[in-house]
């Protein structure tokens, strides 16, 4: 079946088109990105502004448009922090279904990192033993850790690579004062979520994934795309306090230049790579993987665990993947 995963988050609205069954590995057959940056459009009172939601409702409608274009069955549509946290987002959601027939779900936090750490197990395996997951979005920090499909501890924390560009830089490039002070903060706040994790146990192997690990790698020497997703990329600390040292003195414009950098992401470069070092100095970690898959997959892989009437989520009381149609597909599983 064709299935369809549009992801509204804090910097861009992404469709991502698979062919995918039960029990096999997802092809990916598109992908459609527009940047929207809705979380820089949130006002002083946290609302949503109304030019951000009529380019929200814009960006739908057209990704609607291109899933039925390219033959999808079904849409899973969903958002993460940037409408999670907007004082209007009952009603932009409500705009939303209203004008373009998409019910656009909100994910919580931990559903994130639920999601996404279901999407590296899938890829690594059970060899891999106890996994820790990290994911650094534009919003939040994503950290989950577990033996199963299903993670033992998951935490989602405000400490997203967009946000902190916005709250704790006032400069660009930021000055050594606002580096310094915001990765002795970020110290701060990681210290009990890392408390948590370590309790939880040692992993065996760990994780990330996310557009700004994958970026951090490949600035680091990891190998490029083109490489294909089977090829091993790491990030060690040495490498990106490295990277830091070099990138933080760089303007955003002059970041948009470097290989693997992507334009509408420079500007919070700086702040997911301390993020990411302050993470693994939290956790004593001193190199991690990337990997390919993160939320979007997991919360197909999940789609397809209900196909055919499996329902595992709700058995264990757990919230169904997201949906838009609310529609019964022709293997009559309904998600919505």
């Amino acid at each position: 079946m064709r299935l369809g995963v549009l992801d509204v988050g804090s910097n861009t609205v992404h469709l991502l088109v698979v062919d995918a069954h039960r029990g096999a590995h997802p092809t990916p057959m598109s992908s459609e990105k527009s940047v929207l940056r809705l979380a820089e459009q949130l006002d002083g009172s946290g609302m949503l502004s109304r030019s951000g939601a009529d380019r929200l409702v814009r960006s739908v409608a057209a990704a609607k448009a291109a899933a039925e274009r390219l033959g999808c069955e079904d849409l899973m549509a969903f958002a993460t922090s940037a409408v999670r946290e907007a004082g209007n987002s009952a009603e932009v959601l409500e705009r939303v279904r209203g004008e373009t027939g998409v019910d656009l779900r909100v994910l919580s936090g931990e559903d994130e990192a639920r999601y996404t750490f279901l999407a590296v197990r899938r890829w690594y395996g059970w060899s891999a033993g106890r996994l820790l997951c990290l994911d650094i979005g534009g919003g939040s920090l994503e950290l989950a850790t577990g033996v199963d499909e299903e993670p033992e501890e998951a935490f989602s924390v405000p400490l997203g690579a967009g946000r902190l560009t916005r709250t704790r830089f006032a400069h660009d490039p930021p000055t050594r004062d606002e580096v310094d002070g915001t990765a002795e903060w970020l110290d701060e706040q990681l210290a009990p979520v890392a408390k948590e994790l370590r309790r939880a146990g040692v992993p065996d192997r760990v994780v990330a994934s996310s557009k700004t690990f994958r970026t951090l790698a490949r600035l680091t020497g990891a190998a490029p795309s083109s490489a294909g997703p089977h090829a091993r990329r790491v990030l060690t600390a040495a490498g990106l306090r490295q990277l830091i040292a070099f990138i933080s003195r760089m303007p955003s414009a002059d970041l948009a230049d470097l290989e693997g950098v992507s334009p509408s992401r420079a500007h919070q470069l700086v702040a997911g790579a301390l993020v990411a070092e302050a993470t693994m100095r939290a956790l004593s970690l001193s190199e991690l993987e990337i990997c390919p898959w993160a939320l979007r997959e997991g919360v197909i892989l999940r789609r397809l665990d209900h196909t055919d009437g499996l329902d595992q989520d709700d058995a264990a009381g757990r919230s169904r993947p997201p949906g838009v149609t609310g529609r019964t597909g022709r293997h009559g599983a309904r998600w919505s």
